[in-house]
């Protein structure tokens, strides 16, 4: 190694070989090392996993910086250039390694929260969690490319005279503020002001749904006949929405059913009770049977029914309605609507 000219291009690829080999030890001793740790603390191994190849990119990068800067470009007209790349390259790949370490933190505490704990508070927190993530990665990606820019010194004249100018930043401010900046707002103030949550059963549009994800910008809800839904997040802040979760899982359900004057109601609530406690779906809490209306030919029967949730509620409702309908086919026919013409003789017949 004595005799090797460090300022030739033969030294320049002998020290970039040297810096990757020294970055590839020390990657495997710190592989090595987490795998040790893993056996007490076992997120340690799958931290190295998910950080293993933006580590090995930064270290890659700074290694080899390091052995041109020492080494035959260092002397070359080219040379900032090549180092100003050099930076932005180490910025970039530094930012890669902060938000996979960042997404890790989080994702371990919203698998904690989800092991936890179940029901509205469970979803409020995972909420939170998430925006809060997405919130840092951002962050993470807007200050990498302002240091990015920032290296320029042509970017930073620019930077300095747009700040200076107050009627361009009013304007930039004020666009901000009506479009991409309010939908951000209005995404953090979503997820904590606790209006919606991940999970949430809800009614927007008409569309019957569960919150499936919470972005900065927009809600997706998951429809149940599997479309999705995009909304933005200004939309409920603004709008009305109906939700089935906001304290609890547990709802109650109602079927309607227009029925003949001639309905037996005391058998009729035998035979609903009957269904409902047979029912899987149904949770104990209530069920009521009772004549809501009684206009023209028919009369309204309301059977309410409660369950611990909105899935098994429907499922609920449909069981009442195909059972009761086949019971009373069966068992009171003259209970069935029925629509009565009466027909006079006319006066002048014979």
């Amino acid at each position: 190694m004595a005799g090797i000219e460090w300022e030739s291009w033969i030294g320049t690829v002998a020290a970039i070989g040297i810096a990757l080999a020294v970055a590839a030890a020390t990657f495997a001793m710190m592989w090595l090392l987490s795998v040790l740790v893993s056996r007490k603390v076992p997120w340690v191994r799958e931290l190295a996993h998910r950080a293993r190849g933006a580590l090995f990119t930064t270290g890659a990068v700074v290694a080899v910086w390091i052995a041109c800067s020492v080494s035959e470009p260092a002397g070359a007209e080219w040379w900032p250039a090549l180092s100003r790349l050099f930076l932005i390259a180490t910025i970039l790949a530094g930012s890669w390694l902060l938000g996979a370490l960042a997404s890790f933190g989080f994702e371990r505490l919203m698998a904690r929260e989800e092991a936890g704990r179940v029901g509205p508070d469970a979803r409020r927190r995972k909420t939170q969690l998430l925006v809060i993530h997405r919130l840092v990665l951002v962050t993470i990606a807007v200050l990498a490319l302002g240091t990015v820019l920032f290296t320029f010194p042509e970017m930073r004249a620019v930077g300095t005279s747009l700040l200076a100018s107050a009627g361009i930043v009013s304007i930039i401010a004020g666009l901000a503020a009506q479009s991409i900046l309010g939908n951000l707002i209005a995404g953090v103030q979503v997820a904590f002001t606790d209006a919606i949550r991940v999970g949430d059963v809800v009614v927007v549009e008409g569309e019957w749904g569960r919150v499936g994800e919470i972005n900065l910008s927009y809600v997706v809800v998951y429809i149940w006949d599997e479309r999705r839904l995009v909304v933005p997040c200004s939309y409920f802040t603004t709008t009305p929405i109906e939700t089935w979760t906001r304290r609890s899982d547990a709802i109650l359900g109602v079927v309607f059913m227009d029925l003949d004057w001639r309905v037996p109601m005391d058998e009729l609530r035998v035979e609903f009770a009957r269904i409902v406690e047979a029912s899987p779906y149904w949770d104990g809490r209530s069920s009521s049977a009772a004549v809501t209306e009684a206009q023209g030919g028919f009369v309204t029967v309301r059977f309410v029914m409660s369950s611990k949730d909105s899935s098994d509620q429907w499922d609920l409702r449909c069981e009442v309605r195909e059972k009761l309908m086949t019971w009373l086919q069966q068992t009171h026919p003259e209970a069935l609507p029925r629509t009565r013409v009466a027909l006079e003789a006319g006066a002048g017949a014979g």
